[in-house]
Protein backbone atom coordinates (compact mmCIF):
# COMPACT_ATOMS: atom_id res chain seq x y z
CA UNK A 1 0.00 0.00 0.00
CA UNK A 2 2.80 2.43 0.85
CA UNK A 3 4.44 2.30 -2.58
CA UNK A 4 1.17 2.25 -4.53
CA UNK A 5 1.26 5.90 -4.19
CA UNK A 6 2.35 5.84 -8.32
CA UNK A 7 4.43 4.76 -21.09
CA UNK A 8 1.92 4.02 -23.39
CA UNK A 9 0.95 6.62 -26.00
CA UNK A 10 -1.54 8.22 -23.61
CA UNK A 11 1.27 8.75 -21.10
CA UNK A 12 3.42 10.34 -23.78
CA UNK A 13 0.65 12.79 -24.55
CA UNK A 14 0.48 13.82 -20.89
CA UNK A 15 4.18 14.52 -20.38
CA UNK A 16 6.98 13.70 -22.81
CA UNK A 17 9.54 15.27 -20.51
CA UNK A 18 9.36 17.06 -17.18
CA UNK A 19 9.74 20.83 -17.62
CA UNK A 20 10.58 21.41 -13.95
CA UNK A 21 10.23 19.20 -10.85
CA UNK A 22 7.54 20.25 -8.36
CA UNK A 23 9.81 19.36 -5.42
CA UNK A 24 13.29 20.21 -4.21
CA UNK A 25 16.01 18.86 -1.94
CA UNK A 26 15.08 18.82 1.77
CA UNK A 27 11.40 18.09 1.10
CA UNK A 28 9.90 15.67 3.65
CA UNK A 29 6.40 14.19 3.65
CA UNK A 30 4.95 12.19 6.54
CA UNK A 31 1.92 9.90 6.41
CA UNK A 32 -0.18 7.66 8.61
CA UNK A 33 -2.12 4.60 7.51
CA UNK A 34 -5.35 3.84 9.32
CA UNK A 35 -7.17 0.52 9.42
CA UNK A 36 -10.62 1.49 10.60
CA UNK A 37 -10.08 3.76 13.62
CA UNK A 38 -6.57 2.46 14.34
CA UNK A 39 -3.25 3.81 13.02
CA UNK A 40 -1.56 0.71 11.66
CA UNK A 41 1.53 2.18 9.98
CA UNK A 42 3.53 5.32 9.36
CA UNK A 43 5.54 6.40 6.33
CA UNK A 44 8.00 9.10 5.34
CA UNK A 45 9.42 10.35 2.05
CA UNK A 46 12.61 12.43 2.02
CA UNK A 47 14.47 14.17 -0.83
CA UNK A 48 18.19 14.97 -0.55
CA UNK A 49 20.98 16.09 -2.86
CA UNK A 50 22.55 13.03 -4.44
CA UNK A 51 26.02 12.29 -5.83
CA UNK A 52 26.60 12.98 -9.52
CA UNK A 53 26.13 10.09 -11.95
CA UNK A 54 28.02 10.34 -15.25
CA UNK A 55 28.61 13.99 -14.41
CA UNK A 56 24.89 14.72 -13.99
CA UNK A 57 23.38 16.04 -10.73
CA UNK A 58 20.88 13.83 -8.94
CA UNK A 59 18.36 13.63 -6.13
CA UNK A 60 18.58 10.85 -3.56
CA UNK A 61 15.12 9.88 -2.34
CA UNK A 62 14.31 7.65 0.62
CA UNK A 63 10.90 6.15 1.36
CA UNK A 64 10.34 4.38 4.68
CA UNK A 65 7.31 2.56 6.03
CA UNK A 66 6.79 0.76 9.32
CA UNK A 67 3.95 -0.62 11.41
CA UNK A 68 2.84 1.32 14.48
CA UNK A 69 0.97 0.78 17.73
CA UNK A 70 -0.55 -2.65 18.36
CA UNK A 71 0.10 -3.67 14.75
CA UNK A 72 3.83 -3.38 15.44
CA UNK A 73 3.52 -5.94 18.21
CA UNK A 74 1.74 -8.62 16.18
CA UNK A 75 3.34 -8.09 12.76
CA UNK A 76 6.41 -5.88 12.59
CA UNK A 77 7.15 -4.21 9.24
CA UNK A 78 10.30 -2.22 8.46
CA UNK A 79 10.54 -1.32 4.76
CA UNK A 80 12.99 1.10 3.15
CA UNK A 81 13.24 2.06 -0.52
CA UNK A 82 15.89 4.35 -2.02
CA UNK A 83 16.22 5.83 -5.50
CA UNK A 84 18.86 8.02 -7.13
CA UNK A 85 17.25 10.00 -9.95
CA UNK A 86 18.35 12.50 -12.59
CA UNK A 87 17.46 16.06 -11.57
CA UNK A 88 16.16 16.96 -15.04
CA UNK A 89 14.44 13.83 -16.38
CA UNK A 90 13.63 12.29 -12.95
CA UNK A 91 14.52 8.89 -14.41
CA UNK A 92 16.32 6.52 -12.00
CA UNK A 93 19.96 5.47 -12.05
CA UNK A 94 19.93 3.26 -8.97
CA UNK A 95 17.18 1.74 -6.84
CA UNK A 96 17.48 -0.35 -3.67
CA UNK A 97 14.97 -1.87 -1.32
CA UNK A 98 15.26 -3.51 2.06
CA UNK A 99 11.99 -5.05 3.26
CA UNK A 100 11.34 -6.82 6.55
CA UNK A 101 7.77 -7.99 7.10
CA UNK A 102 7.39 -10.32 10.03
CA UNK A 103 9.91 -13.14 9.49
CA UNK A 104 10.08 -12.47 5.74
CA UNK A 105 12.97 -10.45 4.33
CA UNK A 106 13.74 -9.20 0.84
CA UNK A 107 16.47 -7.01 -0.65
CA UNK A 108 17.18 -5.86 -4.18
CA UNK A 109 19.61 -3.54 -5.96
CA UNK A 110 18.71 -2.29 -9.41
CA UNK A 111 20.69 -0.13 -11.86
CA UNK A 112 19.20 1.52 -14.96
CA UNK A 113 21.19 2.14 -18.16
CA UNK A 114 18.94 4.45 -20.18
CA UNK A 115 21.20 4.47 -23.23
CA UNK A 116 21.08 0.71 -23.75
CA UNK A 117 17.72 0.10 -22.05
CA UNK A 118 19.28 -2.51 -19.77
CA UNK A 119 18.07 -2.92 -16.20
CA UNK A 120 20.40 -4.91 -13.96
CA UNK A 121 18.90 -6.39 -10.78
CA UNK A 122 19.81 -9.11 -8.31
CA UNK A 123 17.76 -11.59 -10.35
CA UNK A 124 19.38 -10.79 -13.69
CA UNK A 125 19.49 -8.37 -16.62
CA UNK A 126 16.29 -7.14 -18.24
CA UNK A 127 15.71 -5.21 -21.48
CA UNK A 128 13.42 -2.19 -21.51
CA UNK A 129 12.08 0.29 -24.04
CA UNK A 130 11.16 3.91 -23.39
CA UNK A 131 10.76 5.40 -19.93
CA UNK A 132 10.90 2.85 -17.08
CA UNK A 133 10.95 3.79 -13.41
CA UNK A 134 11.16 2.17 -10.02
CA UNK A 135 8.30 2.75 -7.56
CA UNK A 136 9.98 5.74 -5.90
CA UNK A 137 11.04 7.57 -9.07
CA UNK A 138 7.65 6.83 -10.67
CA UNK A 139 5.95 8.59 -7.77
CA UNK A 140 8.07 11.75 -8.14
CA UNK A 141 7.82 11.75 -11.93
CA UNK A 142 4.02 11.41 -11.72
CA UNK A 143 3.86 14.41 -9.37
CA UNK A 144 5.47 16.54 -12.09
CA UNK A 145 2.93 15.63 -14.79
CA UNK A 146 0.97 18.60 -16.13
CA UNK A 147 -2.41 17.59 -14.68
CA UNK A 148 -4.02 20.72 -16.11
CA UNK A 149 -4.06 18.94 -19.48
CA UNK A 150 -6.00 15.95 -18.16
CA UNK A 151 -9.71 15.47 -18.75
CA UNK A 152 -12.07 13.32 -16.67
CA UNK A 153 -11.73 9.71 -17.83
CA UNK A 154 -8.23 10.11 -19.30
CA UNK A 155 -5.99 7.10 -18.69
CA UNK A 156 -2.23 6.71 -18.76
CA UNK A 157 0.33 4.07 -17.83
CA UNK A 158 3.52 4.42 -15.80
CA UNK A 159 6.00 1.58 -16.54
CA UNK A 160 8.03 0.42 -13.54
CA UNK A 161 10.49 -2.34 -12.72
CA UNK A 162 9.84 -4.58 -9.71
CA UNK A 163 11.61 -7.78 -8.57
CA UNK A 164 11.82 -9.68 -11.85
CA UNK A 165 10.06 -7.75 -14.59
CA UNK A 166 8.57 -4.58 -16.04
CA UNK A 167 4.97 -3.78 -15.21
CA UNK A 168 2.55 -0.93 -15.92
CA UNK A 169 0.58 1.01 -13.36
CA UNK A 170 -2.61 2.13 -15.10
CA UNK A 171 -4.05 5.39 -13.78
CA UNK A 172 -7.46 6.96 -14.49
CA UNK A 173 -8.14 10.65 -13.87
CA UNK A 174 -11.44 11.25 -12.07
CA UNK A 175 -11.51 15.06 -11.88
CA UNK A 176 -11.34 17.61 -9.07
CA UNK A 177 -12.61 17.12 -5.52
CA UNK A 178 -12.13 18.77 -2.12
CA UNK A 179 -10.73 16.57 0.65
CA UNK A 180 -10.55 17.24 4.39
CA UNK A 181 -7.75 15.79 6.52
CA UNK A 182 -6.19 16.67 9.86
CA UNK A 183 -4.02 19.39 8.25
CA UNK A 184 -7.06 21.11 6.73
CA UNK A 185 -9.25 21.01 3.66
CA UNK A 186 -7.60 20.97 0.21
CA UNK A 187 -8.67 21.29 -3.40
CA UNK A 188 -7.40 18.14 -5.08
CA UNK A 189 -7.16 16.11 -8.26
CA UNK A 190 -8.57 12.58 -7.85
CA UNK A 191 -7.03 9.49 -9.46
CA UNK A 192 -7.81 5.78 -9.61
CA UNK A 193 -4.56 3.76 -9.91
CA UNK A 194 -4.92 0.09 -10.77
CA UNK A 195 -4.12 -2.64 -8.23
CA UNK A 196 -3.58 -6.37 -8.54
CA UNK A 197 -5.98 -8.62 -6.62
CA UNK A 198 -4.39 -11.09 -4.21
CA UNK A 199 -4.36 -12.17 -0.60
CA UNK A 200 -4.72 -8.53 0.56
CA UNK A 201 -6.84 -6.91 -2.14
CA UNK A 202 -10.24 -8.10 -3.31
CA UNK A 203 -10.92 -8.77 -7.00
CA UNK A 204 -12.99 -5.59 -7.25
CA UNK A 205 -10.91 -3.46 -4.85
CA UNK A 206 -10.58 0.21 -5.80
CA UNK A 207 -7.71 2.52 -4.94
CA UNK A 208 -8.42 6.25 -4.88
CA UNK A 209 -5.72 8.91 -4.56
CA UNK A 210 -6.11 12.66 -4.00
CA UNK A 211 -3.24 15.08 -4.79
CA UNK A 212 -3.19 18.81 -4.07
CA UNK A 213 -4.31 21.17 -6.83
CA UNK A 214 -1.30 23.45 -6.33
CA UNK A 215 2.34 23.66 -7.33
CA UNK A 216 3.38 20.77 -5.07
CA UNK A 217 1.02 18.01 -6.30
CA UNK A 218 1.30 16.23 -2.95
CA UNK A 219 -0.83 13.15 -2.25
CA UNK A 220 -2.86 14.10 0.82
CA UNK A 221 -5.15 11.07 1.01
CA UNK A 222 -5.64 7.58 -0.40
CA UNK A 223 -8.17 4.84 0.28
CA UNK A 224 -8.24 1.20 -0.77
CA UNK A 225 -10.56 -1.72 0.01
CA UNK A 226 -8.98 -4.88 1.43
CA UNK A 227 -10.26 -8.42 1.69
CA UNK A 228 -11.41 -7.37 5.16
CA UNK A 229 -12.04 -3.67 5.78
CA UNK A 230 -10.11 -0.82 4.16
CA UNK A 231 -6.96 1.26 4.65
CA UNK A 232 -6.78 5.04 4.48
CA UNK A 233 -3.56 6.98 4.01
CA UNK A 234 -3.40 10.61 5.21
CA UNK A 235 -0.74 13.30 5.05
CA UNK A 236 0.34 14.29 8.58
CA UNK A 237 3.29 16.63 8.06
CA UNK A 238 5.48 18.45 5.53
CA UNK A 239 8.90 20.16 5.51
CA UNK A 240 10.94 21.93 2.87
CA UNK A 241 8.19 22.26 0.26
CA UNK A 242 8.98 24.07 -2.96
CA UNK A 243 5.64 25.92 -2.84
CA UNK A 244 3.37 26.89 0.08
CA UNK A 245 0.82 24.28 1.18
CA UNK A 246 -2.42 26.23 1.37
CA UNK A 247 -5.56 24.62 2.81
CA UNK A 248 -8.78 26.32 1.72
CA UNK A 249 -10.00 26.79 5.31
Amino acid sequence: MFMLLFAASAFGQVAKEVAEPVFKADEQLSYKFKYGFFTGAEGELKVEDGQKVNGKPTYHITAQGNTAGAFDVFYKVRNQYESTIDRETLRPYLYTENRKEGSWKHTDKVSFDHQTGKITADKGVFQSQGKVFDFVSAYYFARSIDVARLKVGDKFDIPYFLDDGIYKLNVTYLGKESVKIGLGKFNCHKFNPSILPGRIFKKNSKLYLWITDDGNHIPVKANVDLVVGSVTMELTGTKGLKYPLNPIN
